[in-house]
């Protein structure tokens, strides 16, 4: 069977992956080394996303605000593991201009201290907080930020991992530690409901190991989903804090009984990067395939013409399908073939598209197929599929939700020793569920380095079992 890509899933994931990318029109790269142009279709599903999150937030009582791109480096330098973790990662601002010499532009203007580029905000931001706490009256503090992080990242792979991205990142400030784990966990949940009734993806909750939590933090929560080639891809994490940044950003206040306390402190943040686990765990071997709560348009109207006086009668008719549907609709009007446009949006992930032809206007009816179905067509009444299409996006949301399921079912796997683990590791790509007591054990730590595995989380549910997989 022929299909609207080159490259299958089959013959090479890596490329395909980035076909699927070029030919639904998401991204580009640019010329600034490892970073990516984020196009109109790409950042509609985000707005999606981020309109979505934005009202979760306020429902909590969550506030945005904006703070400084640009970190004195002396900032970073107060949490000594947190600048340790992102150290090698940091782009580094060392000159305020340019000046022409020999007709090229040289940075000149050395500052007396360099600042960096953030790769997250934490400490940034504790600076103002220890200004806006006081008192345990100003307690909780729960603010969110949406900005482009920067990390210098060496293997670059559009949304998946550049050294320019887009998040959103909440920081909230507590009078104990009971408050600030709650937080945490309850944001966890909060990305969890998002991935799962909008992106249609589930993964397995759970807390990093030491070694693999967030530098600085106490703890760190994470959903760690499946894609569809076996690897994990980390779709957003959630940090208890403790106290270290309080202590570092000097967040105190005065409590009940008048005395000073160090804050607790948590942050929280899903970025693009789950752009690329939403392309990674639906996309066929036709391009995109976009849950229809994120889809720019969940419902696009072809008009099929092939007589010209025709048209305004087909178009009027188009028209009329799309003032009925309380949906976003495009009806693509575009200077194509109407073959050409069904496959565009075919690569493109529209969930429903309709093809409304002379036939369809004179019968009141409707041609569509669900793009989760490709294969499958329909025609029904005008009045059939007005009274049925929105019932027909929820399916194709659910459809699409249990498939990850399945998917990560099929390929999540119990292991009880080492052994095991080494011999199906060498020939499978999938989520090794292991028991935790394997950890620190100098064989696993060989088997794990020799199949490029990692441990992804220590699930929930299972407190005595570790998840390890190869990662994105």
């Amino acid at each position: 069977m022929k299909h609207a890509l080159n490259i299958t899933r089959e013959e090479n994931f890596a490329d395909w992956y980035q076909e699927v990318i070029s030919k639904a029109d998401l991204a580009e790269t640019s010329s600034t080394k490892g970073a990516m142009v984020v196009k109109p279709y790409g950042c509609a599903i985000w707005e999606n996303i981020r309109n979505i999150l934005d009202e979760k937030f306020k429902s909590l009582g969550i506030q945005n605000a904006m703070f400084p791109a640009l970190i004195p480096v002396e900032l970073l330098e107060k949490e000594a593991e947190h600048v340790q973790g992102f150290a090698k990662e940091c782009v580094v601002i060392t000159h305020h201009r340019l000046v022409e010499k020999d007709g090229k532009l040289e940075p000149d203007g050395e500052l007396e201290r360099p600042y960096i580029l953030r790769p997250t905000s934490e400490t940034i931001i504790g600076e103002s907080f220890s200004k806006w706490v006081k008192s345990y009256r100003d307690l909780p503090l729960l603010i969110n930020q949406w900005a482009n992080v920067f990390r210098w990242e060496m293997r670059t792979r559009m949304f998946l991992r550049t050294s320019e991205f887009y998040w959103q990142e909440g920081h909230c400030v507590f009078a104990n530690e009971k408050e600030a784990d709650e937080n945490a966990r309850k944001m966890l949940e909060v990305y969890d409901d998002l991935l799962q009734n909008y992106y249609g993806i589930c993964g397995i909750k759970g807390q990093k190991t030491e070694d693999e939590k967030f530098a600085g933090a106490l703890k760190t929560y994470t959903i760690e989903t499946l894609m569809q080639d076996g690897k994990a891809l980390q779709t957003c994490t959630s940090h208890n804090l403790g106290q270290n940044f309080a202590y570092a950003s000097e967040i105190k206040f005065t409590d009940e009984n008048t005395k000073e306390q160090y804050a607790w402190t948590t942050s929280w943040g899903i970025s693009t990067r789950s752009i690329g686990g939403l392309i990674l765990s639906h996309s066929d071997d036709d391009g995109l395939v976009l849950p229809p709560k994120l889809a720019p348009y969940q419902v696009v109207i072809i008009p099929i013409v092939h007589d010209e006086n025709k048209k305004s009668q087909i178009m009027e008719y188009c028209n009329k399908i799309k003032s009925s549907l309380s949906c976003r609709v495009l009806v693509d009007e575009s200077f194509d073939t109407p073959q050409n446009k069904k496959w565009n949006w075919v690569r493109k992930g529209a969930p429903l598209r309709l093809e409304i032809g002379e036939r369809d206007m004179e019968s009141g009816s409707i041609f569509f197929v669900r793009r989760d179905k490709i294969m499958e067509k329909n025609n029904v009444s005008f009045d059939e599929f007005v009274g049925k299409y929105q019932s027909i996006l929820n399916n194709i949301q659910s459809t699409l939700l249990q498939r990850t399921k399945d998917n990560l079912k099929a390929k999540t796997i119990r292991i009880e020793s080492i052994e095991e683990l080494r011999n199906i590791s060498k020939k499978e790509t999938l989520f090794f569920n292991i028991p935790y007591k394997f950890f620190g054990d100098s064989n696993l730590t060989k088997v794990m380095e020799e199949n490029a595995l990692s441990f992804r989380c220590i699930p929930f549910d299972e407190p005595d079992r570790v998840i390890v997989a190869k990662s994105y």
